[in-house]
């Protein structure tokens, strides 16, 4: 039995590193597992470049009848650019699993940051769990169409779901591995069709139509990029993996450039050549004849059936990387927030010899379990519809961790600038302030599109109370979050004063001569 001197002899030791141990497990990430190449493909992996070709863009072009939707990926990309700019600088000051919460609670204080952690906790297991529905789904249909066998969709979800649990407590190198070789196959899949569909245009031609400003006219823009903001989503989760790089003020920004301007160009390139494939004039109604068929009805015509059913099992490798790319940060998100006093503390330390967030990994995986069984026990029952798991556990778990991850972008821009004007640092920071500001007011913009037209998002009617409960869950988390930082100053002043600290609050335990 481990005796109290040397339980306090190990924790001292341990903190001159800025890491403190309780029974043999860590109570800070591994440092050093992830290079620029490694925290790349782990960021990218969760934009599911192939979900988004095949899914999002049809969809876009067929709900909202725009035709210039790569216009838009352009537009987005600058936005976010901006935003990059003072949270990039942020990562230089601020290296914490709990990215989104620990910037806001730097700039905007404990409470804040209270309210930011639980939105984040919502936002991105909603979004995890969400493309359960649209994996079993397509899994389901391979297994239709190739073996003759009818499976029920949430049997692969849920085989799908033990297998990321269990990556899950392996080493954040491993998963690289295995998002990396999943991603790089699937973008240049997408990169054979960019170049088939420009090389064998549809009847209008070469034509760049989709660019022009004239097709952004009409009531759809704004929801038009609450759509297509989605596909971005990814990028910003750079610092969640700050602690477990050798250089995170170097490697961080470095990673958030190439990823969003990656993304930003590459979906524009790729949106773009859907409308080539088709002729801008027919881009819509095929669209909404073909739905999320699209592509793969253009690559049967140009590359072939081989080609096609190749791609269709990249679509679930693809959603399969974005599942565990999420999954890594919910469990990155719960760790933080056990360590700072915002989860039971059990949640705080890392379990195994990798190293890896096991806690958050259990809570993860436990809370996809539920949301999955519950679909799969009421979902289709009423109506019988096969594509309910799609219509509702997608969409709604999609949109609702979209909305999430856009006022976080927001509250973080606003956090940003206070953070450097408190410091003193306005006047050798002001170019990045004026870049956050605006990027706020554009994401806050898009929020509030997005709660507006959220029955056009989740194709619910106007009427439906769908349309407030389901934003509502971003909202009351939020509300959540900030009592539960309101009762932590009143109750709690000290764990209430290390929130968004992470490993600095065990070095100022140390210096005080505290116990973690």
């Amino acid at each position: 039995m481990t005796t109290d001197s040397s339980r306090s002899s190990r924790t001292s030791r341990s903190a001159a590193d800025g890491i403190s141990t309780f029974k043999g497990q860590e109570r800070a990430l591994r440092a050093d597992r992830l290079g620029t190449g490694g925290l790349l493909l782990s960021v990218l992996a969760a934009t599911a470049p192939l979900m988004v070709v095949a899914g999002v863009m049809p969809t876009t072009f067929a709900v909202m009848g725009i035709v210039g939707q790569p216009l838009l990926f352009v537009v987005l990309g600058i936005v976010l650019v901006l935003f990059s700019l003072g949270y990039a600088e942020m990562s230089r000051h601020v290296h914490n699993a709990g990215a989104f919460y620990a910037y806001i609670s730097r700039g905007l204080g404990g409470t804040a940051g209270a309210g930011a952690a639980m939105v984040a906790l919502v936002a991105y297991n909603a979004l995890q769990v969400g493309i359960y529905g649209i994996f079993g789904f397509e899994v389901s249909g391979l297994f239709a169409t190739y073996a003759d066998l009818e499976v029920a969709w949430w049997i692969p979800s849920l085989v799908a779901l033990a297998a990321v649990g269990a990556l899950g407590w392996l080493k954040i190198d491993v998963n690289a591995r295995v998002l990396g070789v999943l991603l790089v196959i699937e973008v240049l899949l997408v990169v054979v069709f960019d170049i088939a569909a420009i090389a064998d245009p549809g009847k209008e031609g070469l034509s760049l139509h989709a660019f022009n400003p004239d097709t952004l006219t009409g009531a759809g823009v704004g929801t038009a990029l609450c759509f297509c903001i989605a596909a971005f989503l990814g990028f910003e989760q750079a610092p969640v993996y700050a602690e477990e790089t050798s250089r995170p003020h170097v490697l961080v920004p470095r990673v958030m450039f190439l990823a969003v301007t990656g993304v930003a160009v590459f979906f524009a390139i790729s949106s773009w050549a859907l409308t080539v494939a088709t002729g801008p004039a027919g881009i819509v109604a095929t669209s909404q004849e073909q739905s999320a068929g699209l592509l793969f009805f253009l690559t049967e015509s140009r590359l072939g059936g081989t080609f096609t059913d190749v791609l269709h099992i990249l679509f679930v490798t693809g959603m399969f990387a974005a599942m565990l790319s999420f999954h890594n940060v919910v469990a990155r998100y719960a760790f933080a927030m056990g360590r700072e006093g915002l989860l039971p503390s059990a949640f705080g330390r890392t379990t195994g010899t990798s190293g890896a967030p096991g806690t958050g990994s259990l809570l993860q995986t436990g809370i996809a379990a539920v949301l999955v069984l519950a679909f799969a026990f009421t979902d289709d029952k009423p109506t019988g519809d096969p594509t309910a798991p799609v219509l509702h556990l997608f969409t709604w778990g999609g949109n609702i961790g979209a909305l999430g991850v856009i006022v976080l972008m927001a509250i973080a821009s606003l956090s940003v600038v206070v953070f450097f004007v408190r410091r003193g640092a306005a006047g050798a920071q002001a170019w990045r302030l004026v870049t956050s500001a605006l990027a706020g007011l554009a994401l806050a913009v898009i929020a509030g599109y997005t709660v507006k037209d959220f029955d056009v998002l989740v194709g619910t009617g106007p009427d439906s109370a769908l349309s407030l409960l389901l934003p509502g869950i971003i909202g009351l988390a939020l509300v959540a979050g900030l009592v539960q930082g309101l009762v932590l100053r009143s109750r709690a002043p000290g764990t209430h004063a290390r929130i968004g600290l992470g490993n600095e609050a065990f070095q100022l335990d140390k210096e005080a001569g505290r116990k973690p």
